[in-house]
């Protein structure tokens, strides 16, 4: 199987997500103890292969039928059926349904790494390190393996990843005499100067968004949740969240953030004009530029995303992997699939065509991936940039357990701060507040 060894993948997901799909979380796997496995060796992988069969592949990337054809083409032995679940919120909900029911998840199923944390929990994902994956942990970066390895058992590959970079509108930054910042200090004096020159233009946008916000604190060193199985602890006030709050308070308490929602209509058109002058998000953006501001090609560029110090450190923002359930009936079969899926060069080069950020050392570090220059960026080395921003991830970021849940309620928690013009950290305090009843509602042991 060495061919399914080598690479890594690309692509966007989004962090939105409905409280209804984690209505009634299963804590089978972390409360006993066992291992959500399904046996199996390396050596079942070939066979499987070789034997052939169906399985269903629940996926939102514009790829996946492309990839299911070429794995087809390879083993014409095995029919992979795509099935487009929804994105995100109704997949999920789909899936936490069919689990507790017992029946009708599918064989592979994608989910954002923010969300892996509640699925494996249950009793409903698939343990692949009995088929030889952990081998494949030097595959991909730490940050990406980190959300599909629970204390040795692996529950996915990752697919893609979102480390966190400044793209900025240098015809804005040209026109206004702007310095591109490298601190929160010089970004929030940016932003006094932009708007103060042109009240009708505004640094960035946000209204509060759940995965914003948590990659911010991550960024900060903040460490607001730790999980040990069933034992939660949450506190959104330690330093790194505090940290962020303070500091992104100046930038809502003086209007200086635009209120245009991301992705809407609004939001594209004012990247397109300018009156968004930048975005801090993940490496997955540049495809997401050029797609839909094409008029805007030549304006931006990418720069580190500031830093409270001056020392680089970065966080993840997007990403995710696929997972095998354990309803599949050729879990052999599946995981195969997922293995070539995430680590062939042939599969991946297809992905990559989608854009997005890859998640493995190898084509992160490959000259031709680091020589790209971007003509809608100006010509830009872009992923020099985007790489050293992987290699910048902090370390030690754990996820909630009820991830999912938590970013629905943002919005009326956190996201009441941002409507007030109030402080994010009375915001914070709330969602604690409701985090901790929640979870402890739902059979954890919560503690502030």
């Amino acid at each position: 199987m060495t061919t399914m060894r080598k690479g890594s993948a690309l692509r966007r997901v989004a962090s939105v997500v409905a409280a209804s799909a984690v209505a009634g979380i299963t804590l089978g796997a972390c409360s006993s103890g066992g291992a959500a496995t399904g046996g199996g060796t390396p050596d079942d992988l070939d066979a499987a292969l070789e034997a052939g069969g169906e399985i269903t592949y629940w996926s939102w990337t514009p790829s996946a039928e492309d990839q299911a054809a070429a794995f087809e083409a390879r083993y014409p032995n095995v029919t992979v059926n795509v099935v487009n679940a929804g994105t995100n919120t109704e997949e999920y909900t789909k899936l936490q349904n069919a689990i507790k029911a017992g029946s009708g998840a599918p064989d592979v199923v994608q989910i954002e790494y923010y969300a892996f944390p509640q699925f494996a929990l249950t009793e409903g994902l698939l343990d692949l390190a009995p088929y030889g994956f952990g081998d494949l942990e030097d595959d991909y970066t730490a940050s990406t393996w980190n959300s599909v390895d629970f204390d040795g058992r692996i529950y996915g590959l990752p697919q893609d990843s979102g480390p966190m970079a400044m793209f900025y509108n240098k015809a804005v930054f040209d026109q206004y005499g702007l310095t591109v910042p490298t601190t929160w200090d010089e970004y929030i004096a940016t932003a006094q100067q932009l708007t103060a020159a042109d009240p009708t233009k505004r640094i960035t946008n946000d209204t509060g968004d759940a995965g914003f916000a948590t990659s911010m604190i991550w960024q900060a060193g903040g460490q607001p949740f730790a999980v040990d199985g069933t034992q939660v602890t949450i506190d959104l006030a330690d330093e790194g969240s505090r940290l962020w709050a303070d500091t992104w308070n100046r930038l809502v308490e003086e209007d200086l953030l635009s209120d245009a929602s991301s992705w809407s209509d609004e939001w594209f058109q004012g990247l397109g004009d300018g009156s968004i002058a930048t975005l801090v998000i993940g490496a997955w953006m540049p495809g997401n530029l050029e797609s839909s501001v094409p008029d805007a090609s030549g304006d931006w560029r990418i720069a580190p995303i500031p830093t409270y110090d001056g020392t680089p450190v970065s966080a993840e923002n997007g990403g995710g992997g696929q997972a095998v359930t354990r309803q599949s009936e050729n879990p052999a079969l599946a995981a195969a699939f997922l293995e070539w899926l995430n680590n062939d060069e042939e599969s991946l080069t297809i992905f990559a065509e989608s854009g997005g950020f890859p998640s493995t050392t190898a084509q992160l570090e490959s000259d031709e991936f680091l020589g790209y220059e971007s003509e809608y960026f100006g010509g830009q080395k872009i992923n020099e940039v985007l790489v050293q921003a992987a290699a910048d991830v902090r370390e030690g970021w754990q996820y909630l357990p009820f991830q999912v849940y938590a970013n629905s309620i943002f919005g009326d928690t956190v996201g009441q701060s941002y409507a007030s013009q109030g402080d994010l950290n009375e915001g914070l305090a709330t969602w604690q507040e409701q985090l901790v009843q929640y979870g402890n509602d739902q059979g954890f042991s919560v503690d502030e």
